[in-house]
């Protein structure tokens, strides 16, 4: 096992905002293989779906005050100005949610055929709906106001695992740790001012106890009824315990105005806990509970953002096909070249690439959702090899349109091309070291090559191009 994952060391990387993150790795031994494991995968599916496809709005945000958005979102579908009109109207879908084209063994398919690996699914946002048969909660779409109810596939976290673990798929939960539909979270007594539960949790300690309690046993129902798990994903970062000092940071920012939260309180549902008890039943789970700093962040998640250098732990962007996160009728899907080099990107810098993909209200993903993955697995069949079970090499830039990786014995390293050079193309950044080959993946028959002052020079006949597409890749062995 690398020597990074036995020392306990602090890492840092800066997101768009400057925000820095640390990392502290998990000493457990099976934590680490499998977190290695993870790591070979490099591709997975995230999925975002709920009763909101069926507005196509924001997941969950639109009916929280903090989100000052929720009130376009209501005038554009001429819902209403009111907030708590609009909440209450948002908390109904369900009564009219029926995916009725829902289908996962078609998701399964496609997702496989694009070369992806594992699978994260949201089986409840913020808003508290849960896309999974809870006990703890009428509010899910086995409830049996839901039309979708009466429905023998009605359990869609079950039936989505079972059919993409028959694919060969590891199977992930996303869970939210905060739950605004919970009265032990939003109180009904007290109006919500944000994303924060709004009465003091000092004050009535026990009803908080009814929410971390009610958060331990839906994560356990989840590690108990739905199969093997290999990573529990969890999202609402704010739920977590703070001290004095972090709350009266927050204070003073909210009196200086930089930040919206009026609430800042220590939210401790007991984390060490509940992990230890879904491992349990979970042996070798990867928890990845996101923006707590901790052994319980197996993984980092950077979000819609892929980190300007190279990363020395486990990190995983995670980014939407479309703009949006959750299904918005018409919504802009990224094209294949630049999903493509997003990819390439984030693997030669060390991390995977968590690919989203919001179903619509009838069950049903966006026509061009299929045509991305198609593409993107017709370009992995050919060029995968320079993907699957690599690591970040000691270079893994060379020039703003080429990167590069390596397997893991680093017999072998992979020179990703963005743009197909003329004639030739001259690399300063690979490794020194006797080379026994050089080929294009795609193309059985070697490259001409040389060991120059400049570097490794490649010649790549013109002809070489029409044999791939997007991105070409070589592979130098040595």
């Amino acid at each position: 096992m690398k020597s990074h994952f036995l020392l306990l060391l602090v890492w840092f990387f800066h997101l768009s905002k400057a925000q820095v993150q640390e990392y502290y790795p998990d000493p457990d031994p099976l934590i680490q293989q499998k977190l290695e494991q993870w790591q070979d995968l490099k591709f997975g599916l995230l999925m975002h779906w709920g009763p909101y496809s069926q507005w196509g709005v924001v997941e969950s945000w639109s009916i929280c005050p903090e989100d000052v958005g929720w009130a376009a979102w209501a005038w554009k579908k001429g819902i209403t100005e009111d907030y708590d009109e609009y909440r209450k109207k948002y908390e109904e879908l369900p009564l009219t949610f029926n995916p009725t084209r829902f289908n996962p063994e078609k998701w399964a398919a496609a997702a496989k055929a694009a070369g992806m690996k594992y699978l994260v699914f949201t089986t409840k946002h913020h808003d508290g709906f849960n896309m999974f048969d809870t006990r703890y909660s009428d509010y899910k779409i086995t409830g049996k106001l839901v039309p979708f109810s009466s429905n023998p596939r009605s359990d869609v976290t079950k039936e989505i695992f079972d059919a993409f673990r028959k694919e060969g798929f590891w199977a992930g939960a996303y869970f939210s740790k905060p739950d605004w539909h919970n009265n032990d979270y939003w109180w009904s007594k007290f109006p919500p001012a944000d994303r924060n539960p709004n009465y003091s949790i000092n004050k009535y300690p026990e009803r908080w106890k009814n929410f971390a309690d009610f958060t331990r046993n839906q994560l356990n129902e989840l590690a108990s009824n739905y199969g093997k798990l290999d990573i529990l994903w969890l999202d609402g970062g704010w739920v977590r315990p703070k001290t004095d000092e972090e709350i009266k940071a927050q204070l003073l920012e909210v009196y200086e105005g930089s930040r919206y939260a009026r609430n800042p309180q220590s939210q401790d549902i007991d984390m060490a806990g509940i992990v230890r008890e879904v491992r349990q039943k979970q042996a070798g789970l990867i928890v990845v509970d996101r923006a707590v700093p901790g052994v319980h962040q197996n993984y980092l998640t950077p979000e819609q953002h892929i980190p300007e250098k190279g990363l020395p732990y486990p990190w995983e962007t995670c980014m939407t096909m479309a703009n949006s996160w959750s299904y918005v009728p018409d919504d802009l899907y990224k094209p294949a070249d630049e999903l493509i080099e997003k990819l390439v990107d984030i693997v030669s810098k060390g991390g995977n690439l968590l690919l989203n993909i919001g179903p619509g209200p009838d069950g049903e993903w966006d026509p061009a959702a299929y045509d991305r993955l198609k593409k993107i697995g017709t370009w992995m069949k050919i060029n995968g090899e320079g993907i699957y079970n690599t690591r970040m090499g000691p270079s893994y830039i060379d020039g703003d349109r080429v990167r590069l990786t390596q397997n893991k014995d680093g017999k072998a390293s992979y020179i990703f091309l963005f743009d197909f050079p003329k004639d030739k193309i001259i690399l300063t950044k690979l490794k020194p070291g006797p080379i026994s080959g050089v080929s294009m993946l795609g193309v059985h028959s070697d490259l001409k090559w040389e060991q120059t002052p400049a570097g490794l020079e490649i010649v790549l006949p013109s002809e070489l191009q029409s044999r791939g597409e997007y991105v070409w890749t070589l592979k130098v062995e040595y």
